[in-house]
């Protein structure tokens, strides 16, 4: 018989999600055209108590059926705003002391098991559309890129399977940082 505690049944009310104090991360979705990838990457967003999202350009947002048939209702509670450009967005969060990491393979791109996040830092991670990636736009102004390492024929990952790993990379790296 498998025992499970009742905490671990514990749901966050949309209230008490709302209250909660954040891990210190932001999402930002560059021209990301598939509404079904949105509301997954909300729904990651709300699993892993993130700030927020940036929704820029091409990227739906809510209210929209096929966001919230993957989203399954984290529209509600992720704080979300829509951004014109990405580079909009970048500047508006670098003017609030994030540091901005764009999620793409490029000449200077870092692992992300080798990327650590410091327990005092604020950082925005920058998701590309689904062909073309990260914009060059947003490249430039980007503080830094991470890439997740893959070893088959295929070099790239759904936007939303992309958003999940590095959250849950990030946050249990944050987790632990802070409570050292």
């Amino acid at each position: 018989m498998l025992k499970t505690p009742n905490a671990a049944l514990y749901r966050l009310t949309v209230d008490e999600f709302k209250n909660a104090e954040k891990h210190p991360f932001v999402l930002i979705l560059d021209n990301v055209r598939s509404q079904h990838n949105v509301g997954s990457v909300f729904r990651t967003a709300d699993a892993f108590l993130i700030r927020g999202i940036c929704l820029c350009g091409i990227t739906a947002t809510p209210p929209h059926r096929d966001i919230e048939k993957t989203a399954l209702g984290a529209t509600e509670t992720v704080y979300w705003e829509y951004f014109d450009t990405t580079e909009e967005a970048i500047l508006k969060l670098k003017a609030l002391g994030y540091q901005i990491i764009a999620i793409e393979q490029t000449s200077g791109s870092k692992n992300l098991l080798d990327w650590q996040p410091t327990p005092e830092s604020k950082t925005a991670f920058v998701f590309g559309h689904e062909v073309m990636g990260v914009s060059e736009e947003a490249l430039a102004l980007c503080d830094g890129a991470i890439e997740i390492p893959q070893f088959g024929t295929k070099h790239s990952l759904n936007v939303s399977v992309t958003a999940g790993i590095v959250l849950w990379d990030v946050v249990m790296k944050h987790r632990a940082a802070v409570t050292k």
